[in-house]
């Protein structure tokens, strides 16, 4: 299973005792939100793109309010933004859908972390499940993801209309 795997991976640098398994689904950001206790943006999602070749996957880690924006991820990849087909998920992140997660990757994936992220003291990427995250600061996820650096490749995010 994905979450063994991120769970030796985590132990290798004494943090698995820091995830969190729940008894309910966090496979979407607002199932995850409501699982952990915090507002859907806090919740890091990780979308999975396919590289130039078609052979690996690059991960952008992302606030759970934000969207990817085509012409930033254009601008800095160089290429098209093309998500990976459901079939490729798994093969290409090493996690199932619902669980994709930075963590215990498979080799040649490429983790970046978008800019959205650090208006966040803390966040929540999943751990390779879905119905399972961890809480880190921007700090220890872009170490605990071994990330290629920090990119801008998300619209920014629209408030929620204020209640009335």
């Amino acid at each position: 299973m994905s979450i063994e795997r991120v769970r030796e991976y985590m132990a290798e640098r004494g943090r698995d005792s820091e995830i969190r398994e729940f008894s309910v689904s966090s496979a979407t950001v607002e199932l995850a939100a409501k699982a952990v206790g915090v507002e859907g943006a806090r919740i890091a999602k990780t979308l999975s793109f396919y590289d130039r070749d078609r052979e690996h996957s690059i991960l952008v880690v992302a606030a759970g309010d934000c969207k990817v924006d085509n012409s930033k991820f254009k601008h800095f990849f160089g290429m098209k933004a093309k998500m990976l087909s459901g079939p490729d998920v798994e093969a290409f992140t090493g996690h199932a859908p619902g669980g994709v997660c930075p963590f215990a990757n498979p080799a040649g994936t490429e983790v970046y972390l978008d800019e959205s992220l650090r208006r966040f003291e803390t966040v929540f990427p999943a751990c390779g499940s879905g119905n399972s995250a961890i809480e880190l600061t921007c700090p220890e996820l872009e170490e605990l993801s071994q990330a290629k650096g920090w990119v801008d490749v998300c619209k920014e995010a629209t408030p929620a209309p204020a209640a009335e």
